[in-house]
């Protein structure tokens, strides 16, 4: 199987959903009604069958600040995980970060492995300078209460782990 990646467009949609959907129920993603993904698009790449034209993967990168911002949503289809297609995208999303700028990424995940592999080490505090950490609390995005670590959002009822990588120079690939 040949898997390309791409940027997201509005009829990969329901694509996206349908791949969170089982992993929504397993509670190892979040689910999200579907016009939040239709208003998060822009945010997403997929990794897609090139013999099928099918969406196999996908994964997004939310901006929560100047320097920050979150893996969100990185799935695979049960029949091409462990092929690469989670690093490929991962690895995307990192190089996505780079041209935009930032320096730290974020995720909240039960993949702890995976994303050891790729760099990520446990959050022990949110490294927020306090006047920035006043203008996170304005956000009402649930991302934003994860990274910071606040209240409205424990007990962790998932039980997934916060993650930070801090970007240096190069891609992600190399």
């Amino acid at each position: 199987m040949t898997i390309s990646l791409r940027p997201a467009l509005p009829a990969d949609v329901v694509a996206i959903e349908a791949l969170v959907r089982p992993l929504a129920h397993r509670q190892i993603l979040v689910g999200k009604d579907i016009v939040a993904y239709y208003e998060a698009v822009q945010e997403f790449l997929v990794a897609v069958d090139d013999a099928t034209g099918e969406v196999v993967g996908c994964g997004a990168l939310h901006v929560m600040w100047e320097d920050l911002a979150e893996v969100r949503t990185l799935a695979a289809r049960d029949d091409v995980r462990g092929h690469g297609v989670g690093h490929r995208l991962l690895a995307a999303l990192l190089d996505r970060a780079r041209a935009l700028g930032l320096t730290r990424v974020f995720c909240l995940t039960f993949e702890v492995d995976f994303f050891s592999r790729h760099g990520f080490t446990v959050m022990e505090d949110d490294g927020v300078d306090p006047s920035i950490y006043l203008e996170l609390l304005r956000s009402a995005d649930q991302g934003v209460a994860e990274f910071l670590d606040l209240a409205r959002v424990k007990p962790n009822t998932l039980g997934n782990t916060r993650m930070i990588l801090h970007l240096g120079g190069g891609t992600a690939e190399g």
